[in-house]
């Protein structure tokens, strides 16, 4: 007896939740047996945070859907998809703009997504996040069993279950939940900014902060500009337990030279000319929190002994005043500068430097970061497309080469600005509002010589269609030949940036014929 399509994809899932598996590799299986149960372009599984559906797997769709955040209130089939407990198909004529339309993979042209079939679900009797299904083909889903998509949800939502419990063992659930309250009780309840990424290098950072930000170490964050350093020390105040008390920032060069003590430790009235009145200092407000020093090396040497006097004694006195305070105050400072170096210039002291430098932490060029500049990409689109009141905004295969290939010197802030300027060249060329809007390599405007794109796999070219091995083979030459593009073919700056030893990545290149 032939067994039924709904009981062949669900066997090995059932298999599955015994196992331990990666989570990306769970939910890639996942998504790959409901691709199998229901013929579709694409299919997606999102999380839901608060507000916001965020991207977890996907299969069909570009691959910078993985950094699109998309927030309900702008995505009005998402929210129907949440609002009904059970599966959800759209008719094919929905005026419902769909989050979907012009990602769909392997289909060049603005196509839209012309069936939709979605379905919430459940842990704990609580929302979790969606399953969501897309079609180019409008009768694809005509003949569905949503019992059949109702079933598989339910076993989608223990393997959600699984995964979560092996990564609560693995990292700590009451770190998180910890974590997960603060960050309700931090900037008015605004959502905290997120660090994106799935490279290698990204998850090493990751790890990194996670390990020094539980505990009261002073950290040094270093990196180009535009890395997200700001970004790496608001993640380590969320990781301490300081995390419901403020991070104070305080950019160092933006202060003149008159004004650093006054901005630093506060002063009492009739201190200088224009003090008017009392001022409490960063310090102060940052008691029993964390205090970030944004570009700590052009603070004037004066400035840095008194900065010094109150990390060794945890005392300051404000300016014009005659008693000294007691703070407790975490330091977490930065610097695009080599402050070793400038130590040996004699620009900085080197007893400040030791009480920063406590546990530095380097925050990696966005170049070394491999195909998280998609995923980045993805999230500042979904940015533009809200600002501009735009019902998609997509990259087109040829622009998602160019980003690959680019050199990337102004870091993460470059490619925010380059989305930006890009979203408005394209837009500029329409009369009226398209329904979908493509960036292309024109609108990007990268230099020739660092944006022609790499001589290997499309990054939209669609792998799910090969043979397992095949796929992997064919993925993992993609990502070395990407890599050595990036690296001007340096194999050790390769083998860093993927993670792997050098001589392995040598010998899988010359297995891969890359060699």
């Amino acid at each position: 007896m032939t067994a039924s399509p709904l009981l062949t994809a669900l066997i090995p899932l059932v298999a599955d939740l015994s196992r331990e598996l990666p989570e990306v590799e769970r939910y890639r299986r996942l998504l790959q047996a409901l691709r199998q149960l229901l013929s579709c372009d694409a299919v997606a599984l999102l999380k839901l945070d608060g507000d916001v559906l965020i991207p977890l797997a996907a299969l069909g769709l570009s691959a910078d859907t993985l950094g699109r955040r998309f927030k309900l209130d702008e995505h009005p089939r998402l929210q129907a998809l949440l609002a009904h407990r059970g599966p959800t198909r759209f008719a094919t004529d929905c005026e419902m703009p769909d989050p979907y339309d012009g990602l769909v993979d392997g289909h060049r042209g603005h196509l839209p997504v012309h069936d939709c079939l979605g379905c919430p679900l459940y842990v704990q009797d609580q929302p979790w996040g969606l399953l969501t299904l897309d079609s180019l083909d409008p009768a694809s889903f005509g003949r569905v069993d949503l019992d059949n998509l109702q079933a598989f949800a339910s076993l989608a939502a223990a393997t959600v279950m699984a995964s979560e419990r092996i990564n609560a063992l693995l990292q700590r659930a009451e770190d998180q939940h910890r974590l997960a309250e603060a960050y309700k009780q931090a900037a008015g309840q605004q959502r905290p900014r997120e660090l994106i990424g799935q490279s290698a290098v990204h998850k090493r950072l990751q790890a990194e902060i996670a390990l020094v930000g539980n505990s009261e170490l002073n950290v040094l964050i270093s990196g180009e500009t535009g890395v997200g350093k700001e970004l790496v020390a608001e993640a380590l105040h969320a990781a301490s337990p300081r995390a419901a008390k403020p991070l104070i920032s305080l950019n160092c060069a933006a202060l003149p030279d008159n004004l650093v003590e006054s901005e630093l430790f506060g002063h009492v009235r009739g201190a200088f000319t224009g003090a008017h009145n009392e001022r409490r200092g960063k310090f102060e407000l940052a008691d029993g929190g964390s205090l970030f020093l944004d570009e700590i090396g052009e603070l004037p040497l004066p400035a840095q002994a008194k900065l010094l006097r109150v990390l060794q004694s945890g005392q300051l006195q404000r300016v014009g005043a005659d008693q000294e305070q007691r703070v407790n105050v975490r330091v977490l400072a930065a610097s695009n500068r080599d402050l070793a170096e400038e130590v040996r210039a004699g620009r900085f002291r080197a007893d400040l430097y030791h009480r920063l430098s406590v546990y530095p932490l380097k925050v990696p060029a966005l170049r070394e970061r491999g195909r998280d500049v998609l995923l980045l990409a993805g999230y500042f689109l979904e940015e533009n497309r809200a600002r501009l009141g735009l019902r998609s905004l997509r990259l087109t295969a040829e622009a998602q080469a160019n980003l690959l290939a680019y050199n990337w010197p102004g870091n993460v802030r470059e490619l925010e600005h380059l989305i930006g300027r890009a979203a408005l060249k394209a837009l500029a060329g329409y009369s009226e509002r398209p329904r979908i809007l493509s960036i292309d390599s024109a609108h990007l405007d990268l230099p020739a010589s660092q944006a022609a794109a790499p001589a290997t796999q499309s990054a939209a070219e669609p792998l799910n269609e090969l043979p397992l091995r095949e796929a992997l083979d064919a993925y993992q030459k993609q990502l070395i030949s990407q890599a050595l593009s990036r690296h001007q073919h340096k194999w050790a700056a390769a083998a860093r940036e993927l993670g792997i030893d050098r001589a392995n990545l040598i010998r899988l290149a010359k297995r891969l014929g890359l060699q």
